[in-house]
């Protein structure tokens, strides 16, 4: 469910990086601190010996009550910068060349874009009715964590 949260958060425009398996639990202390990132986790001891490390825990449940619980822990903003980061690799997109937009099928290239495609993996970012429904599920998200803020 991590991974999932990480694909949400990069959509929103957040840095989100994924620990690598099996990674031992002071070398993501270690690397959290170096990269001034937040820890996220639901494992209770790894978030408990994060010491000066910025960690929040969360706990099993739905990807909503997940995105609420931190976007309530971190004040997050939900709508940072839509759909400016690839949502598998992390990697900021660049605007996509007329040739990657000619390769997008017919009916999304007659849409106003913007296009956009991911400069390490070669995905490519077009405003579907997946880019609609994410984002309306990003705006509930925003607002109920701004309903959680002071």
């Amino acid at each position: 469910m991590l991974a999932a949260l990480a694909r949400w958060l990069r959509a929103a425009g957040h840095d989100a990086a994924l620990a690598p398996p099996s990674a031992p639990d002071r070398s993501l202390i270690e690397q959290a601190r170096a990269e001034g990132r937040v820890l996220v986790s639901r494992d209770r001891r790894l978030v408990g010996e994060a010491g000066d490390v910025p960690a929040v825990l969360l706990s099993e449940g739905a990807l909503d009550d997940q995105a609420a619980a931190l976007g309530h822990a971190l004040g997050l903003d939900w709508r940072l910068a839509p759909f400016t980061r690839c949502m598998m690799d992390n990697t900021p997109l660049r605007p996509a060349t007329a040739e990657e937009v000619a390769a997008m099928p017919l009916t999304s290239r007659k849409r106003p874009g913007p296009f956009r495609a991911c400069p390490r993996c070669g995905r490519l970012f077009w405003p579907g009715s997946h880019v609609r429904r994410m984002a309306e599920r990003l705006q509930r998200w925003a607002a109920a964590s701004d309903e959680g803020s002071p």
